[in-house]
């Protein structure tokens, strides 16, 4: 086995512990915060690293898996934002407990003294 090949290996292996792990995080986190911060930064270095792992395992697949790198690094932030504020915006008693400091509802009562 070549070099490259051990370190796709060793990349595919380290990727898909890091996948493991993530997946455990969403399922022991008490909130739907950490959950999330558990399912995208978590899910966004393990894809990486996977498809790092299969690139060095297939090199001719390499320009494409890194465009969906790309990818992966541009939406999955988004769409955790996108969830975040979605899951904010929704009623009261679904927020966690320990939620200490609301910087979007100090916002949002700006933002409602300014329309009136």
């Amino acid at each position: 086995m070549s070099a490259l090949g051990i370190i796709g290996h060793v990349l595919l292996g380290a990727g898909g512990f890091i996948l493991f792990v993530s997946g455990l995080g969403i399922l022991r986190m008490p909130d739907v915060y950490n959950r999330m911060h558990a399912g995208t930064k978590a899910t966004t270095l393990g894809s990486i690293l996977f498809m790092l792992g299969i690139g060095c395992l297939e090199p001719v697949w390499l320009p494409k898996l890194i465009l969906i790198i790309i990818l992966v690094i541009l939406t999955n932030p988004i769409a955790a934002h996108a969830l975040a504020r979605a899951v904010h915006s929704g009623p009261k008693d679904e927020k966690p407990d320990n939620l200490e400091r609301d910087d979007l509802q100090e916002e949002r009562a700006e933002g409602e003294d300014l329309d009136e």
